[in-house]
């Protein structure tokens, strides 16, 4: 699974966490209809 990941890693708690961190601030209140894909890349 590894090889399909183009950073080649899983991605770690904590940057997941960031991604959820900014959907929940003010800082994505204008956003809409958006898919984030927090997925190192594996989905281009």
């Amino acid at each position: 699974m590894i090889e399909r990941i183009p950073l080649r890693r899983y991605g770690r708690p904590e940057e997941i966490a960031s991604v959820v961190a900014f959907l929940l601030s003010a800082d994505s209140s204008y956003m809409t209809g958006e898919v984030l894909h927090a997925a190192g890349g594996a989905r281009l």
